[in-house]
């Protein structure tokens, strides 16, 4: 990489990538390493859902019940809803106003912020996506192990992981249909058991005498003292569920913004895919959450780690009412969820990478594209990291589980401050250029939300591992800070080696270039008329 002086509002891309394609479409790549336009509305919609609801959900979920308690778990996980919702409305806005080809959060970054804080938010997103394919190749491991087939989980690890490649590596177009079918069937399993959860509250189950209710909220207490007693206590346990919670949630608003590139009609689709992100996260994760604190009590013995499928909080009250075969069939459906995550995070790993080899950020060769539109050597190291899933053949499954989740949860943290500073270093430059008013897509409360959002994540990313020191131990200390310094370090060292100013001046700030070309996409897209009341239907969902 060249050693080069920052020099206003310019960006290091080709020529060509300066120039409108033929189809008025504008390329951040040259012609043959371009990516395809391949992913429908329903693709972007259910990639995102994909992402977002996984193991966090079905399994990491009675880990914080354990701790926490049922009120802890439930509030923590819609307080992490409020946050997704300003970071997802933060990211739309800037994505809908440019959403072309190979853009991923970084260059956003670096145009509208500082290219050395770009640099530094773009491998960390690497590496908190790299993170997140090892931790859902772990659960998937952990999850087909708990039917104890004679079989070393090194193979089952080895199968999730060569699936994940394969559907990835084909085509966008054909990720993108997988993809939708695995977070079909991860929504309907949360559909079912929502219903499940409310049969079982009103005593339906075949072990069951009379209403269950709030029962457990009761025996077992709705707030578990967490690292001290009394009041203290049980505000530090809602805290560390709120930290614990972010593991379920992070890079999932990202997933969107991502893909937009590669989205058809992205002006008309994005948009949607924000709206419905959010509202279906809450209810999902609102009412799961909730029915999670209604079937088990916090101190089960089988939430304590992550050391087997059990673990998952729904397949533990299924088992304590005594439904039978039901627990095996909502085993297997989280593991399509585990596989459905890892799928999203391996197609957002390499197109972070991607987009950062055009900007002159990561070597050159990971913006190499097949045929069909991948950047296949970008998806092929990406998924090797993947492999330290492999450290569960020597090591508990919790163990190696709670490892991933402490280093991505505090790189999404990390990348979510970033996110909100390019917003609102986006919305002055914009406000500067009067240019507030032909913004395609604008959401509500802003840039208060931001603010807010803002101070919140940045508590939650000082404060993620407070319970290291009660009492002090340095190896989960390490674990649960180690992405910050690991941060600076790529931050300072790129602004020392390229002497890039602390960043970049309102007045120098490029909200132009691609605009043109992405209005005049936007005039060609055909907006779908449904003929009867079976599309209206459908088109509204998806």
């Amino acid at each position: 990489m060249e050693k080069t002086e920052y020099t206003g509002a310019s960006h290091d891309f080709n020529v060509e990538a300066n120039q409108p394609a033929e189809n008025s479409d504008f390329n951040l790549a040259k012609q043959h390493d371009q990516l395809a336009r391949g992913l429908k509305s329903r693709h972007i919609q259910f990639l995102a859902l994909g992402g977002a609801i996984g193991t966090g959900l079905f399994v990491g979920s009675g880990g914080i019940l354990s701790s926490t308690g049922p009120a802890s778990l439930f509030l923590a996980y819609l307080s992490m809803t409020v946050i997704v919702w300003n970071v997802m409305n933060n990211l739309a806005e800037m994505v809908v106003y440019l959403p072309m080809r190979g853009i991923t959060v970084p260059y956003f970054v670096g145009r509208f912020v500082d290219p050395s804080l770009a640099f530094a938010v773009g491998w960390n997103y690497w590496y908190a996506y790299a993170m997140l394919i090892g931790a859902e190749a772990t659960a998937a491991g952990i999850i087909i192990d708990y039917w104890n087939l004679p079989v070393n989980i090194a193979v089952w690890i080895t199968v999730v992981l060569v699936v994940m490649l394969l559907l990835n590596i084909i085509a966008v177009s054909f990720f993108g249909e997988a993809e939708f079918w695995f977070a079909s069937i991860k929504l309907i399993t949360i559909c079912g058991l929502i219903i499940l959860g409310l049969v079982i509250f009103f005593g339906g189950a075949p072990n069951q005498d009379g209403v269950l209710g709030f029962h457990y909220w009761k025996t077992s207490g709705a707030f578990v003292a967490y690292k001290a007693e009394g009041s203290l206590g049980r505000f530090l346990g809602y805290w560390h569920a709120f930290v614990s919670a972010g593991f379920a949630f992070i890079t999932s608003p990202e997933l969107i913004a991502i893909a937009a590139g590669e989205t058809i009609d992205p002006r008309r689709n994005i948009p949607k895919a924000a709206r419905r992100f959010v509202w279906r996260l809450a209810v999902f994760y609102g009412f799961s959450s909730l029915i999670i604190g209604i079937l088990v009590p916090s101190d089960d013995k089988n939430l304590l780690g992550a050391s087997n499928a059990s673990t998952s909080p729904f397949v533990i009250g299924i088992q304590r009412v005594g439904i039978p075969v039901l627990n095996h069939v909502i085993n297997a459906a989280i593991l399509t969820s585990a596989w459905s995550a890892g799928n999203s995070f391996l197609y957002s790993g390499s197109r972070v990478l991607y987009s950062m080899s055009l900007n002159g950020q990561a070597p050159k060769w990971f913006s190499i594209t097949n045929r069909r539109g991948v950047p296949y050597v970008a998806v092929l190291f990406t998924w090797c990291f993947g492999m330290l899933a492999f450290l569960n053949v020597s090591n508990t499954g919790a163990t190696v589980f709670n490892w991933f989740v402490s280093i991505s949860t505090i790189s999404g943290f990390v990348a979510w401050i970033v996110v909100m500073i390019t917003y609102l270093r986006f919305r002055r430059a914009m406000e500067y250029n009067n240019l507030m008013n032909v913004l395609p897509y604008r959401t509500s409360l802003q840039p208060y939300a931001t603010y807010f959002t803002l101070l919140i994540v940045s508590l939650l990313t000082i404060t993620s591992g407070f319970q290291t020191f009660m009492p002090f131990t340095a190896k989960d200390f390490i674990a649960a800070y180690i992405t910050i310094p690991v941060f600076l370090l790529f931050y300072i060292g790129h602004k020392l080696y390229h002497r890039t100013p602390m960043y970049i001046p309102v007045d120098q700030i490029d909200v132009i270039t691609g605009k043109k070309e992405m209005d005049e996409l936007e005039a060609m897209g055909v907006e779908r008329v449904p003929k009867n009341w079976v599309e209206k239907a459908w088109y509204w969902l998806a």
